[in-house]
């Protein structure tokens, strides 16, 4: 599969390459992406060009997964300036798991919202001109309200808490579990737990 681009009226989606590594690098180093993901602890240039010429580019290439750079406009940032990472992965049997991240200076605007869309719009899409997913899965570690927020907005059904159910460079974690079909409205869903809309320290 090609590398897709993704455009919205003020983000846009594309494959990170060599030229966002150096940017790569310096945000994984921010203590709220370290501690939501499973990037490595310390993250470093060689993690960042490793992320780029292996995982992301195989891949597009073998279809499993499909991961874009977020670019936008801002206070302070240039709309070509990488702000964060978003992809879908584990692509099999039409589903795949949707990620994301984002920089400090690029929260709060609505940013990761509009590429949230973007990519549930392709991953739904029939092809040839998207995936023709049935259903796109959510994870994130217990006490990541901002993660749950966005996947609450973009019409997510909560489906549950599994003990010890993620994996943190090599620590088992709690997790919270959402789902969304491609039948399903795209509108924020209720149901789901108190305790989602506190956000904890990573």
């Amino acid at each position: 599969m090609g590398v897709v681009e993704l455009a919205g009226e003020r983000v846009r989606l594309d494959a990170p390459g060599l030229a966002d590594v150096d940017r790569i690098a310096v945000l994984c180093q921010d203590p709220e992406i370290a501690g939501w993901t499973t990037v490595p602890v310390p993250y470093g240039r060689e993690d960042a060009h490793g992320f780029v010429t292996g995982m992301v580019a195989d891949g597009w290439v073998s279809g499993r997964s499909c991961t874009w750079a977020i670019r936008a406009d801002g206070p302070g940032v240039a709309g070509e300036t990488l702000v964060g990472m978003i992809g879908l992965h584990g692509i099999e049997e039409r589903q795949a798991e949707i990620g994301f991240w984002l920089a400090p200076e690029a929260r709060g605007r609505g940013v990761m919202s509009e590429a949230v869309s973007l990519v549930l719009d392709f991953g739904f899409a029939p092809a040839p001109g998207g995936l023709g997913l049935q259903r796109v899965e959510w994870f994130a570690f217990e006490g990541n309200a901002a993660s749950a927020a966005v996947a609450r907005r973009a019409g997510f059904h909560w489906e549950g808490r599994r003990r010890l159910g993620g994996v943190q460079r090599g620590v088992r974690r709690d997790d919270w579990q959402a789902g969304l079909l491609a039948e399903d409205p795209r509108i924020p869903v209720e149901g789901w737990p108190e305790e989602t809309f506190r956000q904890s320290r990573p």
